[in-house]
């Protein structure tokens, strides 16, 4: 390309995609309003974001003071994966077709504590960071600007196997509503976009049969606009395995905005071989025996408006 065009063309194409990025953002931001949101995890820690408009050089500081300290389990995320969700949620702010890139956060002064859970220090373990602490840091910034609802906010990541097998996979959900749309079911939202082995596939590759899988009716929040309803996965194993689940919004809901309702907590447990059901919790891992069945019911997404 350097050598059809030549290197100058090349370089002030690539300036050109970052300052049309920058201006969309600062468009968008000329439409919003200071907006502040805390939001409370499983586990008791909490992230918080203030979000001041500076008006006059058309910019935002998005400050994540008052954020819990780093934990001592593994939901702490690196300040990369804060910087990115934060640019994730202004690049759906922009109703334009443009590429992501770092144009996008020349507008955007994000300030992130060092210490906190979203900026730790060696040796924080940061495993569910990415998977989970993404998720509620994207809700935190979208209950903040007050657009939508929260999405079901985790991914229900789950895992089985033994010493033959392993397997892991994601979990879809409901998605947010908003001030003009209903949120949707049985999607994966946000940080997770990935799709799920087809049943044939894993029956065939895993001892394992898929029992269920469907859309939780009603699990999505009430309002003038309805949350997404989220789903239930049921598996029952063939063989002896290890199961784990690592999840959230198991006891505090998904919230709903401007009057909607929240949407239904998921939940997960186990049908032993006597019938009897026994609860995990949102971070787990149990051993079934041959014949035993998991179940995981995810959560919905929050309703949007008074219904």
């Amino acid at each position: 390309m350097v050598n059809h065009f030549g290197l100058d063309v090349v370089k002030a194409y690539m300036q050109h995609v970052q300052d049309n990025a920058e201006e969309s953002v600062r468009r968008v931001i000329d439409t919003l309003s200071n907006g502040s949101f805390e939001y409370e995890t499983d586990f008791g820690a909490k992230i918080c974001v203030n979000i001041e408009v500076n008006s006059e050089d058309r910019s935002a500081t998005i400050d994540f003071s008052g954020t819990s300290d780093q934990q001592d389990n593994n939901f702490n995320a690196p300040s990369a994966i804060c910087v990115a969700a934060t640019l994730y949620v202004f690049r759906t702010l922009v109703d334009e077709e443009i590429p992501l890139n770092a144009g996008c956060l020349k507008p955007l002064n994000i300030l992130i504590p060092e210490g906190c859970m979203l900026r730790p220090k060696y040796p924080a373990a940061v495993v569910a960071g990415n998977v989970e602490t993404s998720q509620a840091i994207t809700d935190t910034l979208f209950g903040a600007l007050g657009v939508m609802a929260a999405a079901q906010g985790t991914m229900n990541n789950f895992t089985f196997g033994n010493k033959n097998h392993q397997y892991y996979e994601t979990i879809c959900g409901g998605s947010g509503a908003g001030p003009d749309y209903h949120g949707v079911d049985a999607v994966h939202t946000h940080m997770t976009n990935t799709r799920l082995t087809d049943p044939e596939i894993l029956e065939f590759r895993f001892p394992v049969l898929l029992e269920e899988f469907s859309i939780r009716r009603g699990s999505g929040g009430e309002g003038q606009y309805r949350g997404g309803s989220g789903v239930t996965r049921k598996i029952k194993f063939l063989e002896e395995m290890t199961a784990s689940i690592l999840s959230g919004h198991r006891k505090i809901p998904p919230y709903g905005i401007a009057g909607g309702g929240t949407g239904r907590t998921g939940q997960n447990f186990i049908i032993r071989l006597d019938g009897t059901k026994e609860e995990m919790g949102g971070n787990d891992s149990k051993p079934l025996k041959a014949g035993e069945t998991i179940v995981i019911e995810t959560p919905g997404g929050g309703g949007y408006g008074k219904a």
